[in-house]
């Protein structure tokens, strides 16, 4: 057998391997999924991209150069980066869910009128719906299931 034959071999061999765990993977994912507050982590993080993203960027619209690089520079960076963080905090930490989301919203509302429109309405509309979802959620009673298994009809 050639180099190029085991090499072929090995991967669809291990990518086999990846399939049959892949159903565990997915699984223990949806189990740590429902013990926090993961889509309000997630808009939080995603708020802050584009509210940190707009001040630095140079873009070209048909040869004319855009800039949004105004005194909200050190707004902005102090802003999402805060909101970054909160949005780890909230998927690593589920106690801190609602300083969390109180502090998401304000900055949120905050940047605004500091960061270009808050990232161009981007940043607070995503900050408002993590915020609102981190507030929002209570961690699951050990009475519910967590994986799914009241969706699954049977």
């Amino acid at each position: 057998m050639t180099r190029t034959g085991r090499v072929i071999t090995g991967l669809f061999g291990r990518g086999r391997q990846l399939l049959t765990r892949a159903p565990g993977f997915r699984r223990g994912f949806r189990t740590w999924r429902g013990e926090r507050p993961f889509w309000a982590g997630l808009f939080t993080f995603a708020a802050g991209l584009p509210i940190l993203y707009w001040p630095y960027a140079n873009l070209n619209l048909g040869g004319i150069p855009l800039a949004l690089s105004t005194t909200s520079g050190a707004g902005s960076l102090v802003i999402g980066t805060l909101l970054l963080a909160l949005g780890v905090a909230l998927c690593c930490r589920p106690h801190l869910r609602v300083f969390a989301g109180i502090a998401t919203l304000l900055l949120a509302l905050v940047s605004f009128p500091v960061a270009n429109f808050g990232g161009l309405f981007l940043g607070v509309a995503s900050g408002l719906i993590g915020g609102s979802l981190a507030c929002a959620w209570l961690p699951p009673q050990a009475d519910q299931p967590t994986t799914g298994e009241e969706c699954s009809g049977s």
